[in-house]
Formats: structure tokens, sequence, C-alpha cells
């Protein structure tokens, strides 16, 4: 079962992570401490997390913009550290519609998860929509994912972000199972300086098994602000569930 979860937590994080573009590099570097209650049902599991992020927009070529965004995840608890990466190529569509796709890897300890999908979103005055299709598979554990997902980001004040993504992932694993995945998180950029602070809640639901985490971190960015990295493509998912999984 660990290797099924990690899958389908791999998949969700590569399908949450925005791809969008402006002229110039547009990135940040993060570090964000997770806590998790994983329930059985009958018994609980607590478990910690630290993980190291970071991410880049940069033009590629005739109006297209190349996104890469890598995380190494390690567990307090089992002294693993995972990584995972992914690589995005979009363009805009007009002036407030971005589409696109995206390749990604994630090491699940003693396997490999590799997936593919598709990306678009939606420009508002004080808002980003998001939606994903993607699928995952690994091969080891003959685990193969469909995931469908979205994310809505609201921006209350210039430095003040607050989202809110559902996502919902297909496994195949022998029995096929559903997964809900509901999330929430925000992120305030402290005045006159790069850094900012965020927070999140994440819920995972599979058949018996139920994983809430919080989490709290710091970023450093560079090339703009909140509404700028997000539209830039250098926003990370505030809510991905990869940390979540990672230590079960």
């Amino acid at each position: 079962m660990k290797t099924l979860f990690l899958a389908t937590a791999a998949v969700a994080a590569f399908a949450a992570a925005p791809a969008l573009a402006q002229s110039g590099p547009v990135g940040s570097i993060g570090a964000t401490y997770s806590a998790s209650n994983i329930d059985f049902g009958p018994s609980s599991v607590d478990t910690d997390n630290v993980i190291l992020d970071g991410v880049v927009a940069v033009p590629a070529f005739s109006g297209w913009t190349a996104t890469f965004a890598g995380a190494a995840d390690y567990n307090t608890d089992s002294d693993d550290t995972l990584a995972s990466g992914t690589a995005h190529l979009t363009r805009m569509a007009g002036s407030d519609i971005r589409f696109g796709g995206f390749v990604g890897a994630a090491d699940l300890g003693g396997d490999t998860a590799y997936s593919a999908g598709v990306e678009a979103q939606k420009y508002l005055d004080k808002a980003t929509l998001t939606g994903t299709v993607a699928y995952t598979t690994a091969d080891k554990s003959n685990a193969d994912v469909w995931t469908v997902g979205g994310d809505a980001a609201f921006y209350v004040q210039p430095n003040l972000r607050l989202n809110a993504g559902v996502s919902y992932s297909s496994v195949d694993a022998g029995p096929t199972l559903d997964l809900w995945t509901y999330g929430v998180g925000a992120e305030y950029e402290i005045s006159d300086t790069p850094f900012s602070v965020v927070a999140g809640f994440t819920r995972g639901d599979v058949e018996d098994l139920t994983i809430d985490t919080w989490n709290i971190g710091l970023r450093y960015s560079f090339g703009g602000g909140l509404q700028a990295r997000d539209r830039a493509g250098a926003a990370l998912p505030a809510t991905g569930i990869n940390s979540i999984l990672s230590g079960l």
C-alpha cells in the first residue's frame, strides 16, 4: 500500500503545479515543515516531514515558456529522503488563458513514478483558475493512476494569496481505488522583502484511510511578487499532497 499511495500522491502534486509565463526568469525557493496524521480506522500514525523545493519559469522559444520544479522531502521518522521533479511547456491563448503540458518523475523509495499531463489556466483580475488532467505509472508496483484536479487562487490583497483545490484520482493497482484530495492554503508576502510565509491544510481520502496534513514554511522569491510569480508559472502548489504521503 505504501508504494500505491506514494504513486497517487506524486501525480496529484504534478497535476497541481502551474506552468505559466512572463518575460525573464521568475521563481522561488522554499523550506516547509509538515505534520501528518494517518488514520487507518482502528489506529493512527503521526509523521513529520521537512521539504526543500525550488521552481523557475523562463521564456523558451516562439512564445512558449518552460517551467522547472523540484523538491526533496525528508521524513524525520523513517530518515528517508524522496525527490520529485516536473518540467512544463506552455503558451498563451489570447491575453488571459495559458495551456500546455508537463512530464514528471518521483522517487517512491525503491520505485519511480512517471507522470505526464495537460493543463490550462484562466487569469482574472484578482484570481487564477487552474485545471489539469494527468496520467501516472509506477512499473514495480504495477500501479496506473488517472488524476483530474482544479485549483482557485484569490488575491485578497497584493501580498496575500488564498487558494483552495480538489483532485480525484482513479488508482488501478489490481483493485481500482478512488482517491479524493482536498486542500486550502495561504501565502503572505512580508512588506518590502522577497520573503513570504506559507501555510496550508490537505486531506486525502481513499477507502478506509484518511491523511490530514498541516504545513508551514518560508519562501524566498525572485523576479516578481505573489501574483506576478503565480502568473509566470513560478508558484508551487500550496496544497500538493506529495509531502503528506511520503512518510507512509
